[in-house]
């Protein structure tokens, strides 16, 4: 993965530019600005693309592009810098240590009636994204019906290197702690870990009490038609008794077999966009968002197309003429953080309110020829009287969500084979089956990458 990097270019004027690697431009224009004491228009940060960032490249980018805007701005030269990979690890600082003290009741059918968490979190020497922690946390630990609930959680400063966010920040360790909770009680019981699990999934109405308005309705909790899907099925049950025959014949190895179910609480962000049609047909696109791999270019074209394709009959076409441009501070402000699992929805929403007011510009143009002609209206033939007419051929919104609808939660699930060496601690993921609820995919191929490449990446969450 690209370690942290920008290039600094100082422009006439007292003015900088800075191409960044970053998920924040707009926090990081603001910060290379107050490091050289000129006003944020001076300061421009573009960035086309991360090459790699899961919220390792939120706030730590902007070391980097403060260390290239000092030198740059004195010596009136371009300045580079990209960290080693030794560098970059140290000063990612890696996920959130905890230490985690709890009590549980309940009841002799595993059925929970209360718990108290006492949660130490290890920030590091400064804050980062360590105040963010806790609700993650909190989140992911409310997946099951607890009862009563109680918490006391410290985000703690220490003498170490701060630490970053990391896909899913706070959730991994909350739905860790969980977890632990759960198999302590099956323990406990001498019951199956998995009969417990069940037993604790939220209905409903305790769903409602523990999230709010996120819970949505009724008809949207699918969690527990997804952990039965995988739990109950009879290939579960032939593979957790292969598991216990190898575990029999195995002095040396040993495998185990789980399935978690999760929650994610998703909290919706204000994303700008913006839609430009050039003379000769062509579409720029501008939104708020980062592309980090996660596929936000591709539905932002695809949405534009969709949102443009009541004015052109060849929408596989029009796909073709459009171009995202980068995320540009100075051009586009207010653009927010790429992060959270909301910038393609919210952006692709922003795209399309931009749409909608180009078609509506252009509709009556566009029936205007057609009525003329008596066939369809070519997409140039249409821009180029557009242009004559001196029609506005660019439009942006600021899309801001709905008060009453400003979290939901995603639901999934997962059975995961792992075998471990007891004498060298060495362990191999065998295999892990995933069922998510994405809802509409706006991509259902670049959603199936998503969903794949997840457990990778957080299966390292405490290496």
């Amino acid at each position: 993965m690209e370690t942290q990097t920008a290039l600094a270019v100082p422009d006439e004027d007292n003015c900088i530019t800075i191409y960044a690697s970053t998920q924040i431009p707009e926090v990081t224009q603001n910060v290379v600005a107050d490091c050289l004491g000129i006003p944020y228009h001076n300061v421009r940060i573009i960035t086309r693309r991360v090459g790699g960032g899961f919220g390792g490249k939120a706030m730590k980018g902007c070391h980097v592009a403060c260390a290239c805007a000092v030198a740059a701005f004195k010596l009136r030269r371009p300045v580079r810098m990209y960290l080693d990979r030794k560098t970059d690890m140290i000063m990612a600082g890696g996920r959130h240590p905890m230490k985690v003290k709890y009590s549980v009741g309940f009841k002799s059918d595993g059925t929970l009636t209360a718990l108290h968490l006492d949660l130490g979190i290890n920030a590091g020497i400064s804050p980062d994204v360590s105040p963010a922690l806790p609700s993650a946390i909190v989140g992911a630990l409310k997946k099951y019906n607890w009862g009563a609930l109680a918490l006391d959680v410290k985000v703690c400063k220490t003498n170490v290197s701060s630490k970053s966010a990391m896909r899913g920040p706070g959730d991994v360790q909350g739905c860790f702690i969980a977890e632990a909770i759960i198999e302590h009680v099956a323990s406990a019981l001498a019951a199956d870990t998995n009969t417990v699990r069940r037993k604790n999934l939220h209905g409903f109405e305790s769903l409602t009490k523990f999230y709010g308005d996120a819970a949505g309705e009724a008809s949207t909790y699918s969690l527990v038609e997804i952990f039965d899907k995988l739990a109950s099925s009879p290939e579960y049950r032939t593979r957790a008794a292969a598991v216990e025959r190898f575990n029999g014949g195995s002095r040396w190895k040993k495998r185990g077999i789980s399935c978690v179910p999760i929650t994610y609480e998703v909290r919706l962000r204000p994303t700008p966009g913006k839609v430009s049609i050039m003379n000769d047909g062509s579409i720029a696109v501008e939104v708020g968002g980062v592309e980090i791999g996660q596929g936000l270019y591709t539905k932002v074209k695809q949405m534009t197309a969709y949102g443009l394709a009541e004015l052109c009959s060849d929408a596989d076409g029009l796909l073709d003429k459009v171009r995202v441009i980068q995320a540009d501070t100075l051009s586009m402000i207010q653009g927010g953080f790429t992060g959270g699992s909301t910038t393609s929805e919210t952006s692709c929403e922003a795209v399309r309110l931009s749409c909608a007011t180009l078609v509506e510009r252009l509709k009556p143009i566009k029936e205007s020829l057609e009525s003329k002609s008596g066939a369809p209206a070519p997409w140039k033939a249409l821009i180029t009287q557009a242009t004559m007419a001196s029609v506005n051929l660019s439009a942006q919104a600021y899309w801001t969500p709905d008060p009453a609808f400003v979290k939901y939660i995603n639901y999934g699930a997962a059975v995961s084979e792992v075998e471990i060496d007891v004498l060298t601690g060495g362990t191999t993921i065998l295999r892990s089956d995933l069922v998510y609820d994405c809802g509409q995919s706006l991509n259902p191929a670049v959603d199936l990458g998503q969903v794949r490449s997840q457990p990778i990446s957080t299966s390292t969450c405490y290496c």
